[in-house]
């Protein structure tokens, strides 16, 4: 995958909300093919929102977003562990086979050349060990693996990840960096969304603070600055939750060029 600096995602103005209530607004900018882009923001600042905007799971309620020539398919997406279900009987195997989905379909078999794909997608998150076991069975840091290694099968060029460390151990975040690392060096387009600065600021060259609205976006350092933060609470503590009109608030996201 060769890297490419035309943008992979566009925002147009965007605001993305829940029953008309807005929960994210305005958001204006693009995101270049092969970034490696922290989202970051208080709790309730619209992270998770963006991100299923971005994949498709929330419709505009004003404004848009266009993928400037790749595709929903072009997108894989990790929510966060609470999203997900894990009460359904299956291995670690075939939970890791479903990465193949778009490239097999619902109903084709596994062949032995796709077997040996998912062996070895196992065998780099460490789970080689582990094909038998049930999902169910897993602690969070494996579980966590396995998401990684499904992803890896999906082969995508735009990956979303909504907090992906998150009561992960150290070690499984290690090596869960690396791979995104990786990714990046392939010229993929990933999207994390953080609460770690330290690890923000050691990982990711580029991020935009969220707090319903883009307070900041750009190179990392100069967009986590305590005044930034400082405002990124503060308009998150402001924000009415049954608001119905969406308004801009006083700063409407700093864009801070490279």
């Amino acid at each position: 995958m060769t890297q490419d600096q035309s943008p992979a995602i566009s925002f147009h103005d965007l605001t993305l909300g829940y029953d008309r209530h807005p929960a994210v607004h305005h958001i204006t900018g693009e995101v270049d093919r092969g970034e490696l882009l922290a989202l970051v923001g208080p709790n309730g600042a619209g992270k998770s929102t963006l991100l299923k905007g971005i994949v498709g799971q929330l419709k505009p309620l004003s404004g848009s977003l266009s993928l400037d020539g790749l595709k929903r398919s072009d997108i894989a997406y990790l929510p966060q562990q609470i999203d997900i279900d894990r009460s359904f009987p299956i291995t670690v195997f075939d939970a890791v086979t479903m990465g193949l989905w778009r490239e097999i379909g619902a109903w084709r078999g596994v062949d032995s050349g796709r077997s040996v794909a998912v062996l070895q997608a196992l065998a780099t998150l460490g789970l080689q060990d582990l094909g038998d076991r049930s999902v169910g069975a897993l602690s969070g840091g494996q579980f966590q693996r396995v998401l990684f290694a499904r992803l890896l099968l999906q082969d995508a060029a735009i990956i979303l990840l909504d907090e992906p460390f998150r009561a992960v151990d150290t070690k499984t975040v290690d090596d869960l960096l690396r791979l995104i690392e990786h990714w990046h060096s392939e010229g993929r387009t990933v999207i994390a969304a953080l609460h770690d600065l330290d690890q923000v600021r050691q990982h990711f060259a580029k991020t935009l603070l969220l707090a319903r609205e883009a307070v900041a976006w750009g190179p990392t350092k100069q967009v986590l600055t305590p005044k930034n933060l400082v405002r990124s609470r503060q308009l998150t503590e402001a924000w009415d939750e049954h608001a119905e009109v969406c308004a801009r608030g006083e700063a409407a996201g700093e864009r801070i060029s490279a």
